[in-house]
């Protein structure tokens, strides 16, 4: 296994390349996570020398940091001209599609990753997978009025076995005040088709399947950073 140490120096790497996909005057989508942590203190640092940007955050811990960090960010909850968003993953396959939501923010991340001209994601070398599933399971949110029938749901669906996350003893809660089920699967052959059968089970309120949304892929390793644009897979 590869070290923590190294690993969180992966991601560093792969945040600073990220960096340079943002310009003078440009809104910003910021992800959450300990990648996405790296990139905000970076970008902090560009801002501090002079760079005009302004940001969209994914969770309040991502607003918080930027707020420390001196990046101006976007209030409103209008409609938002996001030039690019950056966000990390839990599982990238060949075709750049993900697995996200292990922090508990997909929602707020795929709303944000949806309204950005661009989506670029980083991660370290051990979030590439052959096939998505298996050693980290899909979180979707769902509300928490009779989720254990929509997890029943989930997992006819599915085949496989749906999870309420907790922490604490306690149901985890989203900042948007859903629950979040950890559905659990041997490999997801086809992530589009399950994306769209789980979008029609009342009462998920979205998945951490992000289908075809990749714009460029930034992966940090031992020697420094590949980058790949979606459209060379």
């Amino acid at each position: 296994m590869t070290p923590s140490s190294d690993l969180d120096s992966q991601k560093r790497q792969a945040a600073l390349k990220a960096t340079e996909y943002v310009h003078d005057g440009m809104v910003v989508g910021l992800g959450t996570g300990t990648t996405a942590k790296h990139l905000i203190l970076a970008l902090g640092e560009r801002v501090r020398a002079g760079l005009k940007i302004r940001a969209v955050p994914t969770s309040h811990d991502t607003a918080d940091l930027a707020r420390r960090s001196g990046i101006p960010l976007i209030e409103s909850d209008n409609a938002w001209m996001i030039d690019v968003a950056i966000d990390g993953a839990d599982q990238v396959d060949p075709h750049f599609n993900l697995v996200k939501g292990g922090g508990g923010a997909l929602l707020k991340e795929k709303i944000v990753a949806a309204a950005a001209k661009r989506f670029v994601v980083m991660v370290d070398h051990t979030k590439l997978v052959p096939t998505l599933g298996g050693s980290f399971p899909l979180p979707i949110e769902v509300v928490p009025f009779g989720w254990g029938s929509t997890a029943l749901h989930i997992e006819r669906v599915s085949g496989g076995s749906a999870v309420l996350r907790e922490r604490n003893g306690q149901a985890f809660q989203t900042e948007a005040g859903h629950v979040i089920v950890d559905l659990h699967l041997p490999k997801i052959d086809d992530p589009a088709r399950l994306e769209i059968e789980l979008n029609q089970i009342p009462g998920i309120v979205e998945t951490g399947l992000f289908i075809g949304r990749t714009s460029i892929l930034i992966v940090g390793h031992a020697q420094g950073v590949d980058v790949t644009p979606a459209a060379e897979t």
